[in-house]
């Protein structure tokens, strides 16, 4: 991947939408919490239709035809591709919430930059050092006791071995989207590229919920706000911003950055919803973060490449 110029980064606008976006991730999984009136591929979907509706006047102005995109080098199947992963990242994730803590889930569904190192090992052949994959083991078996911690819980969630298994799907979906992201990104502008994947992952997320629902599903008027809350701020800023930044920063460090969201939701959980986590839980998410930072570590040290 080709990295463009210092002089060509707009270094303010990376650094303020990403600041914005993290904080944005972290309160998603408390929003979420406030919709449980409705089923979670309801929410997934309103939280990605809603993403379209809000982006519709912006992109229609400044929108690329397709015939242009083609030769730009995009290929429709990709952003369909794209769309479809975005969506069951979303459904799988916001499912998790029914099932299991705030912080597990937040720590699960942010294990994709290790699940990342190993995609890039295996697909596109790149060689690590020891350090990286000790951190890699580290790092997941930080997730299982994460697993174990939670599945103890029996009292407040009697199925957080279910949710976090839907929270680490989420995680994996996650990493075939933000592969497919920046491949595309670098031939598109930010809102057409986000433009269309958001209105393929809010279709995907239509036709799930119905199907889900055997028909037209119920919608309350609670879901219908916190669907507004998440498509602006947890979609459009929050994701937004990586898939701004990735055109100029690294993937994986883009990717890492986003475990901030365990902290921030997990602090947010303590005073909105009063939610201790275990001590056995903060053991483990403390594992996974000493982990992800060997990975980390890493990656800084490379030099960029052409």
């Amino acid at each position: 991947m080709t990295q463009p110029a210092n002089s060509d980064i707009p270094l303010f606008k990376v650094v303020l939408f990403l600041l914005a976006g993290l904080l944005t991730f972290g309160f998603a999984p408390i929003l979420v919490r406030f919709a449980t009136d409705v089923e979670p591929l309801v929410l997934a979907a309103m939280r990605t239709g809603f993403a379209v509706l809000l982006l519709l006047p912006f992109w229609w102005f400044r929108r690329t035809p397709m015939r242009l995109l083609k030769k730009s080098g995009i290929s429709p199947l990709l952003l369909v591709s794209a769309g479809i992963s975005l969506g069951m990242h979303f459904t799988l994730w916001i499912a998790s919430l029914h099932y299991t803590s705030v912080a597990s889930a937040s720590v699960l569904v942010t294990m994709h930059p290790v699940m990342l190192i190993i995609a890039e090992t295996l697909i596109f052949k790149r060689n690590f050092r020891p350090l990286v994959w000790i951190g890699v083991f580290t790092a997941f078996g930080g997730s299982v006791m994460l697993g174990f911690a939670d599945d103890t819980a029996l009292d407040q969630f009697p199925n957080a071995v279910l949710g976090n298994s839907l929270a680490f799907g989420a995680a994996v979906i996650f990493v075939v989207y933000f592969l497919l992201g920046r491949k595309i990104r670098q031939h598109t502008e930010w809102i057409d590229y986000v433009y269309y994947v958001y209105l393929y992952a809010a279709i995907t997320c239509v036709i799930l919920a119905i199907i889900w629902s055997g028909g037209i599903p119920y919608i309350s008027t609670t879901a219908v706000i916190i669907g507004i809350a998440l498509a602006a701020g947890p979609t459009i800023l929050g994701h937004g911003a990586m898939n701004y930044a990735v055109k100029y920063v690294s993937p994986t460090l883009l990717s890492t950055l986003v475990l901030s969201e365990a902290v921030v939701a997990a602090v947010a959980a303590y005073f909105i919803l009063s939610e201790v986590p275990a001590t056995i839980s903060l053991g483990a998410m403390i594992i996974i973060i000493i982990g992800v930072s060997m990975t980390w570590t890493r990656r800084l040290a490379r030099k960029p490449q052409s």
